[in-house]
């Protein structure tokens, strides 16, 4: 069962972690850890074997160019993450639209990819949003993976599917929620990020390998800045926050070395593309 691997691309301090505590406007001033951190990502991954989807900040794009071409040149796709990582429930559709526009166009110059993918801040697209998917299709964006079907303190859509669907009755745009596994009737978030890198690695192995055995690829992300032990680290932050987002980062990229050798891998579009001829089927078989 091929998986879907990807790297939610930002700076350590574009998090939601530190939204209250750095301002937008602050953000050039500070030290930017992303170009070394992404470096040592690809070199792992080159070592495995494996390809990914890199959603990519266009903040990011534009002001490292060449580290997006240089990720294109191994193999990998890019999509979006957005403009500056703003959450999509503090937006409106026109914004949301613009935030797209100019994200794809500082990464498709940087890359010489065309972007289909997107991936929304935080997980940001859920009951609040109803018309982000439209926005979506209309931009022409072959799938999302920008919903959590759990429930979470800063996001979650715990009433979405926990596999790919189709959010428009007619359009071909396709969702993968992150993935979730299921305890005693109850989804627990299963795909990456601040779960993986704080919870024992044979939680993830379980998970993926359950959403296998149901036939299913799971959809694996994380951040660059996890790997990244010796951050800046901001005394500012509420103590959730700082406890969230530098706990065990020094154990990531062991257990990320781990997770690329114990199952298979593939880029997000190549799942999308696989979901979406199984939707197809399974459409022409209720027809």
């Amino acid at each position: 069962m091929l998986n879907g691997l990807s790297v939610d691309v930002e700076e350590w301090f574009q998090v939601g972690a530190f939204e209250r505590v750095i301002d937008r406007a602050d953000w050039d001033g500070l030290e930017s850890r992303v170009e070394r951190n992404v470096e040592a990502i690809l070199a792992l991954f080159d070592g495995a074997g494996v390809k990914a989807t890199f959603f990519t900040l266009g903040w990011v794009a534009q002001r490292h160019p060449r580290l997006i071409a240089r990720i294109a040149q191994a193999g990998h796709e890019i999509a979006s993450h957005g403009w500056d990582h703003a959450r999509v429930f503090t937006l409106d559709a026109a914004r949301f639209a613009a935030d797209l526009a100019r994200a794809r166009d500082a990464l498709e110059q940087a890359s010489g990819q065309r972007v289909t993918g997107y991936r929304a801040p935080s997980f940001s697209i859920d009951a609040r949003t109803p018309w982000a998917h439209r926005v979506l299709a209309q931009a022409g964006y072959a799938y999302s993976s920008s919903v959590a079907p759990v429930v979470h303190d800063h996001y979650g859509w715990p009433e979405a599917p926990r596999f790919a669907f189709r959010p428009l009755a007619d359009a071909p745009l396709v969702e993968i929620p992150v993935t979730t596994a299921l305890l005693a009737g109850r989804r627990l978030a299963a795909g990456g990020g601040g779960f993986f890198r704080l919870l024992p690695y044979a939680f993830s192995r379980w998970a993926i390998a359950q959403v296998n055995a149901q036939g299913r690829p799971a959809a694996f992300y994380f951040h660059p800045w996890e790997i990244d032990p010796d951050q800046p680290r901001r005394s500012d932050a509420p103590l959730r926050s700082r406890l969230r987002h530098y706990s065990r980062l020094a154990a990531m990229a062991p257990k990320l070395a781990r997770v690329v050798r114990d199952f298979a891998w593939e880029p997000m579009a190549a799942v999308a593309a696989r979901e979406a001829a199984r939707l197809d089927a399974q459409a022409q078989v209720a027809a």
